[in-house]
């Protein structure tokens, strides 16, 4: 296994019990390899995965008080679900410490889907064993604090973010934005939209919103924060 410090640095958690998250890397193919003291991730994943959903519950009800029960459910179903989870697994490259049997090894085991989010999954259990509620919510907020919070609801619509991301656009000549659904789910009366925002063909920010304008503009405020720093970054290349 790779060393686990730079895991734990991207975490921002130390473990006390370094067991746990060996454990929670420890996919059953692994154990099934080796013997019965090797404990695999599953019951870890089960504890998290009631962890994860507690926490993001209670994000949204915070951040969106107003919501309806049912939006709120919504809300909860998008941002727990595996093709959610899977981008963090990613960001902390969760792959590269899994263990893994050597079927799954050959098989890609390391960039599946269901094991990467298995594992996260696995790994906010073992944190919140190891810490506790309060480092389980500091651990996994990086992740979902800024999409809750650009999901664009009424409120955030008093600032028009798609018309300030165009003429931040035109001003440092980075072309125009172009906006994409790139999902929507639920039934017609309560559909969850995602919307991609693209710049000269590239993907820089994506929204979630309970209207599609309300996902075009949350996307926008996320992709001027990138926005911003393409242009420094054109600035300085100027000067040199």
């Amino acid at each position: 296994m790779n060393d686990l410090s730079e895991l734990q640095l991207d975490l921002g958690y130390t473990f006390k019990d370094l067991d746990l998250l060996v454990q929670a890397l420890t996919h059953s193919s692994h154990a099934n390899e080796r013997n019965a003291e090797v404990l695999d991730n599953e019951q870890l994943e089960f504890l998290g995965d009631a962890v994860l959903g507690f926490l993001v519950s209670d994000f949204l009800y915070r951040a969106h008080p107003l919501l309806t029960e049912g939006d709120l459910s919504k809300l909860k179903g998008f941002f727990v679900s595996a093709a959610n989870l899977v981008k963090y697994a990613e960001r902390i490259r969760l792959g590269n410490y899994l263990q893994l049997g050597k079927g799954e090894e050959k098989t890609g085991g390391r960039t599946k889907q269901a094991l990467l989010v298995d594992g996260l999954e696995a790994v906010l259990g073992a944190v919140y064993l190891d810490g506790g509620i309060a480092e389980a919510r500091r651990v996994i907020l990086p992740f979902f604090e800024p999409q809750i919070e650009d999901i664009g609801h009424s409120e955030r619509q008093l600032k028009d973010f798609k018309t300030e991301l165009q003429e931040q656009l035109q001003s440092k000549h980075l072309g125009r934005a172009e906006y994409v659904l790139a999902s929507e789910a639920g039934p017609d009366h309560q559909k969850l939209f995602t919307v991609e925002v693209n710049i000269d063909g590239e993907s820089v920010a994506r929204g979630v919103g309970l209207t599609k304008k309300a996902a075009e503009q949350a996307a926008a405020r996320q992709a001027l924060q990138r926005v911003w720093s393409r242009g420094e970054a054109r600035a300085r290349e100027g000067e040199a």
